[in-house]
């Protein structure tokens, strides 16, 4: 995307795995006629953030200067320059059903009455066989797919990690990529995860948020409203390749947060408003999968179900006693689409996730 978006622009594209691109970003070789200048992967440039900033400084009146990476970029700082005011940044997602089906973006304010008509169910159904990573996805084949997810998981650990993290235990951390395919969009527990490895519960620790920092996996806090008895540290683990959670139903509700999380980042990249992805869970065991905040107050309630079931009782203990304006029981296989009777201060609907994904970015 960026080398095309480089050559419509007639920029000047550099990748730092190349050798030849490496030097010459060292030497400052750079096409000085060009409008814009594109960086791949330049955090593992030990100096990158020096580099950027006297670039920015010095040429950023008659340059664009566009830095991608698979690595969080304001995570891995080697050295003490403020890039502060100086960039905007964009989180790029695997693609979504909305993207893949050319809608057109929805208005926040209108996002809770999902004017869309829903994704074709092929577009759907492909994305939770093959998962959104553009190689995957296009190659159309569940066997090339799981061929890619191996060599994905291999590649992160003994490169990325190897590269951009002082450890050694490049085979424990494949390991516990592997494991944790089995608790995804359940409460993560670090515990558990140290008994199996065999490791300190700090090192387990430690390890996930590798994987965070690589973009691997990403974590969903809890919402604990003080008139009720909610978890208040347990967090829930999700896959940015969703095809990773083992079971059917874990993978669609990882699909469904995938897709939640890319409206969080639409939303502070692009319109500049905070929203915040929680989910609910109390200590008696009621659950709702997703809670959407915005300004800091509940918004949206989302709970994902592979098929058309009774109203959850955990979604309706949340809206018995939090106001919640919009919530939604999500059914992935056919059933009725319908309005059902507010609980609380609540409009609920039942609906199908072709409809509610069409709406999101």
């Amino acid at each position: 995307m960026v080398r095309a978006l480089t050559a419509k622009r007639r920029g000047e594209y550099f990748s730092w795995d190349d050798p030849t691109d490496r030097r010459r970003i060292q030497k400052l070789e750079l096409d000085f006629g060009a409008p814009l200048w594109a960086f791949d992967e330049l955090h593992k440039y030990r100096r990158w953030r020096g580099f950027l900033k006297g670039l920015y400084d010095a040429h950023h009146r008659q340059h664009q200067i566009l830095v991608t990476g698979s690595a969080r970029l304001e995570l891995y700082g080697h050295g003490g320059d403020s890039l502060q005011g100086r960039y905007f940044g964009h989180h790029l997602h695997p693609f979504t059903a909305g993207e893949l089906a050319r809608r057109k973006l929805v208005p926040l304010d209108q996002l809770p009455e999902l004017p869309r008509t829903p994704v074709p169910t092929d577009v759907l159904e492909a994305l939770l066989a093959l998962g959104g990573f553009p190689e995957p996805f296009l190659g159309g084949s569940e066997r090339d797919a799981a061929r890619w997810r191996l060599a994905y998981a291999a590649r992160l650990v003994r490169e990325d990690v190897r590269d951009l993290e002082r450890t050694r235990e490049l085979e424990r951390i494949e390991l516990l990529y592997d494991r944790l395919g089995s608790v995804a969009g359940s409460v993560l527990s670090i515990n558990s995860l140290r008994e199996d490895l065999e490791v300190a519960f700090e090192t387990v620790r430690s390890w996930i948020g590798i994987l965070e920092r690589l973009d691997a996996v990403f974590r969903i806090a809890p919402y604990g409203p003080p008139r009720v008895k909610a978890v208040k540290k347990e967090q829930k683990l999700y896959f940015w390749d969703w095809c990773r959670a083992e079971s059917p139903g874990a993978r669609f509700e990882n699909l469904i947060a995938s897709h939640l999380l890319r409206l969080v980042h639409w939303a502070a990249d692009v319109e500049g408003e905070r929203l915040e992805l929680r989910y609910f869970r109390t200590r008696m065991g009621h659950e709702v999968d997703f809670l959407l905040l915005r300004r800091g107050e509940p918004w949206i309630a989302v709970e994902a179900k592979l098929s058309e079931q009774p109203l959850d009782s955990g979604l309706r203990y949340l809206l018995e006693r939090v106001a919640v304006p919009f919530a939604f029981q999500v059914h992935l296989h056919a059933g009725r689409e319908r309005q059902l009777a507010n609980v609380g201060s609540s409009r609920l609907r039942m609906i199908s996730a072709a409809r509610l994904l069409a709406s999101l970015p």
